[in-house]
């Protein structure tokens, strides 16, 4: 496929804003394409070099990308500048400058999708001294010799601001759509996509196999599995009786959640949001190579640090400071951190996501028993509310965050939220049950003593996964430091989008839309229906265009956007709705 062509195709998709028409576009781009580039396609529309654990960036910064418009078409970095700033898009500043080009017309080269992957692939890996010089040359010759709605993605591509407005569940219905001319099969590519966090495999394999081939999925070492998470409910009583009367109590850890690959000497770790962090972790590695009885392992846990002479878990602020990229063998020694294991996925060529739970966690044990590194985490086997209640509250004494119970027969379901694992927390004992993880998608101007900032206050939403839209749930304008309001102004100042995101459900308008990318820790008082907030208002059944808002909401935490938590991985409606009902049935329980 040209590059032209992938172009006209992204042209269509901003255009419209029916999930449905979206979805119909991208179906039919994936048909025109060839059967080696479907995958590059695929991560090129989700603007990315590559998938989330491979940790391919582009290294491209804006100041790069300003510098190969300007060699490209002759202006001055100064008018690419201005241009930028007036429309807060870097690709509609890389088509004007290109459209009004200073420099000699040179004949337009055809570019194909592959020859733009690879010479992106390329920029990434280059390195040292008179790298940037290299980068922007490479660049300013991929828009001077294209089109200006070419120039437009070229510049955009490598900043990952192709405002597309299309997440990973629109692509997989477009992938369904392609192979079998309807919907429906979403739910088995959704399922690989699953197992191994790679649209791009998921297309290649489709394209080759077929639905044969999506189902015959299987899991990998070296390729992070998308983890299971738990439901809520706020009574022991609740739990248990869902559970049918007999559950695995796991105590919870405020720490990292870390999926830990193995083969022989080769260990890799990676987080939930499914990103490589080895390099954090050298106790655990060391560990995992020394300790473990298994050659070949895919095992989950919570890595936490600890005080190595009281035995006590240490604050989450501070193993949080693990993510430094400096300093980490001293650290290491300074503050220790302890793995607890708590779920297996496979060892020794054996896929465990199928067996119950009772007999992925006795295999576990049995391969972590010489270590003191990695231990599994503590439980107990309940068969009354009266016994989770009590180990709670002695988890909750040690400072743990609470209990999470597990169904024994239950298989892991990668990237689901079952009933079949259930949390309840110290939080369940205030009036809004946990904090929620909300996506900014506006921010308001300062105002008063905050106009110094620019920045007086955030419009946040609520994943919808079944719409796959993020709709408005809060405005938080209270409580912010001073730092937070100068990080979080430069930080949505360079994802501020010209008008609302193609995915962002909102009757509030706030002074300045952004791409839905950051995620915050929200805490409020309670969850109260709304006439003006969309979470939930276009549920069936829910009637009278009322949604549902947090009641004086504040940011949560010194880390002021969570780092470890992508868009699609905020708080859903549905969990939104559910805590709603959990709150109603606290207060007349009170």
């Amino acid at each position: 496929m040209l590059f032209k062509e992938l172009a006209g195709y992204y042209e269509e998709l901003e255009a419209v804003s029916s999930r449905l028409t979206m979805v119909g576009i991208l179906s039919e781009m994936f048909k025109a394409s060839e059967l080696d580039e479907i995958d590059k396609i695929i991560y090129m529309t989700e603007g990315v070099l590559a998938p989330p654990f491979e940790g391919v960036e582009s290294g491209v910064a804006e100041k790069t990308m300003i510098d190969a418009i300007a060699m490209a078409t002759g202006h001055s970095k100064a008018d690419v500048e201005n241009e930028y700033r007036a429309s807060g898009d870097i690709g509609l500043s890389a088509m004007a400058a290109s459209r009004k080009s200073r420099l000699k017309r040179i004949a337009q080269k055809q570019f194909t999708v592959r020859e733009i992957y690879a010479s992106m692939r390329k920029i990434a890996t280059i390195s040292g001294v008179g790298s940037k010089l290299s980068k922007v040359r490479l660049l300013a010759d991929m828009i001077s010799s294209s089109s200006p709605a070419e120039a437009k993605y070229i510049a955009r591509y490598p900043l990952g601001q192709l405002r597309l407005g299309v997440g990973d569940a629109t692509i997989l219905e477009a992938l369904s759509l392609m192979a079998t001319g309807e919907r429906k099969s979403k739910a088995d590519l959704e399922g690989a996509f699953n197992i191994c966090s790679d649209l791009g495999a998921v297309g290649l394999v489709l394209r080759k196999e077929g639905m044969e081939g999506i189902r015959k999925f299987k899991v990998s070492l070296f390729k992070p599995i998308r983890p299971q998470l738990a439901e809520r409910l706020p009574t022991a009583e609740e739990i248990m009786k869902r559970m049918g009367g007999k559950a695995a109590v796991e105590q919870k850890y405020d720490g990292f959640r870390c999926q830990v690959h193995k083969k022989g000497k080769t260990v890799k770790i990676y987080s939930r949001r499914l990103e490589e962090t080895t390099q954090m972790f050298p106790e655990v590695i060391a560990a995992a190579i020394h300790d473990l009885d298994a050659e070949s392992i895919i095992f989950e846990g919570e890595a936490l640090a600890y005080n190595d002479v009281t035995g006590e878990f240490l604050p989450f602020q501070e193993t949080i400071q693990r993510k430094r990229k400096h300093g980490i063998k001293a650290m290491s020694e300074s503050m220790p951190l302890r793995l607890f294991a708590f779920d297996l996925m496979y060892m020794e060529g054996k896929d465990y996501m199928g067996i119950p739970y009772s007999g992925r966690r006795a295999a576990l044990e049995r391969a972590l028993r010489n270590s003191k590194t990695i231990i599994p985490s503590g439980r107990i086997i309940a068969t009354s509310p009266g016994e989770l209640e009590r180990f709670f509250e002695s988890s909750i004494e040690e400072g743990l965050e609470g209990i999470v119970a597990k169904d024994l027969s239950s298989a892991y379901t990668a990237g689901a939220r079952k009933f079949s694992w259930i949390k309840m927390k110290r939080s369940y004992k205030g009036e809004l049950s946990d904090t929620v993880d909300l996506v900014i998608v506006g921010y308001y101007l300062g105002r008063g003593s905050r106009a110094e900032f620019g920045f007086g206050g955030l419009l946040c939403a609520a994943y919808n996964k079944s719409r796959d839209v993020f709709e408005t749930v809060s405005r938080i304008g209270t409580g912010f430091t001073e730092k937070q309001l100068s990080e979080l102004k430069e930080r949505l100042e360079k994802i501020r989008s010209s008008g609302k995101p193609v995915r962002v459900d909102s009757i509030l308008k706030p002074d300045f839309w952004v791409e839905p990318k950051y995620v915050v820790v929200v805490r409020a008082d309670e969850i109260t229906r709304s006439p003006t907030h969309t979470c939930g208002m276009r549920r069936q059944g829910e009637g009278g265009g009322i949604g549902y808002a947090l009641r004086f909401p504040r940011l949560v935490g010194d880390e002021t956007i969570r780092s470890d938590k992508g868009a699609e991985e905020a708080t859903t409606t549905e969990e939104i709705v559910e805590m709603f009902s959990i709150q109603k049935h606290l207060s007349i329980a009170r």
